[in-house]
């Protein structure tokens, strides 16, 4: 599923990397769930969109699926979670922000892993947080 063939070890990235990805990947995701769903106006997608990657619906779903994760994968949330970010949106709670990150780190770590089966698994899972 890996959109370039680079080769590179996870385990040398930063979380804050993994995150940086993460967040690229897991919004794609959500963008083409939303324009599969439906033909919409752009401006629709865009609101529904920003509901659900904002930080607190993002750590919300985190904190479902923390259960369900296997210790790499736990390993990977932690890094993200427990990364020094040195900025918080004023809109966003730090530990709201904190365990958001640790969510798109993980994202970052399946996808940069190849995991496309455990990366869509992952993504069901957090769409279907109430």
């Amino acid at each position: 599923m890996r959109l370039l063939d680079d080769n590179v070890d996870i385990r040398t990235l930063s979380p804050l990397t993994l995150a940086f990805l993460g967040d690229a990947v897991y919004d794609l995701m959500v963008r083409e769930k939303l324009v599969c769903e439906a033909n919409r106006p752009v401006g629709v997608l865009n609101n529904e969109k920003i509901a659900t990657v904002r930080c607190e619906t993002q750590a919300k779903a985190a904190r479902a699926l923390l259960p369900l994760l296997s210790e790499d994968e736990l390993a990977a949330f932690k890094r993200g979670k427990n990364a020094n970010a040195l900025t918080v949106p004023k809109h966003a709670r730090r530990i709201d922000y904190q365990t958001a990150t640790g969510f798109e780190a993980l994202f970052g770590y399946l996808y940069l892993k190849g995991d496309e089966k455990r990366l869509r698994e992952v993504f069901e899972a957090a769409q279907n947080v109430e």
